[in-house]
């Protein structure tokens, strides 16, 4: 016999139900959001914890328990998963715009040398009021939480144009082929 349920789910509007079996039965969302939405409608059916949880491909009753608190005060969003772990995220809205901005920044070939995220770093590190402590996860995070990714959009390098070290100094070096080479 199964125990009482403490936070039984509350009834589903009809946008609700259509959004949670949109995402159930989607290939592009994350495994971990259909999983969720799966084991949601489940419950809605009726079905108790542990079998909404194995409809699922999950173990645990006690965890669709708290999935199923979380949607009753959080709604939908209580598919999208939290913070799983680990240190908490100790930079505010302005330290994020602050690496926005330096990552936006066009980067000065002599001062910061090649763009990679590792200069970015030392970029921040080094500003007067920059962050002295960020590390390259940090800034990889915050700049695909801003809809960046470092290997398609190439914003704080110029493309096409390095600095090569030779024995007469170090030259501009400039490929012909860099908008050819874009499309």
């Amino acid at each position: 016999m199964s125990r009482r349920q403490l936070d039984p789910l509350r009834p589903l509007t009809a946008e609700e139900r259509g959004w949670l079996a949109r995402i159930s039965l989607s290939h592009s969302e994350p495994a971990a959001h259909v999983a969720r939405a799966t084991m949601l409608l489940a419950v809605a059916a009726g079905q108790s914890y542990t079998v909404a949880a194995h409809a699922a491909g999950r173990r645990s009753g006690d965890a669709v328990a708290h999935l199923v608190s979380r949607f009753n005060h959080d709604g939908v969003a209580a598919v999208e998963p939290r913070h799983g772990g680990g240190p908490p995220t100790v930079y505010t809205s302005a330290e994020r715009d602050r690496i926005l901005a330096e990552a936006r920044r066009p980067p000065d070939p002599v001062r910061d040398g090649t763009a990679t995220l590792t200069t970015l770093q030392r970029a921040l590190r080094r500003a007067p009021d920059g962050l002295p402590r960020v590390s390259v996860f940090t800034i990889w995070r915050v700049l695909r939480e801003a809809g960046l990714t470092w290997q398609r959009d190439r914003s704080w390098c110029a493309t096409g144009r390095v600095l090569r070290k030779r024995k007469s100094g170090t030259v501009t070096v400039t490929d012909p082929d860099t908008e050819p080479k874009k499309s």
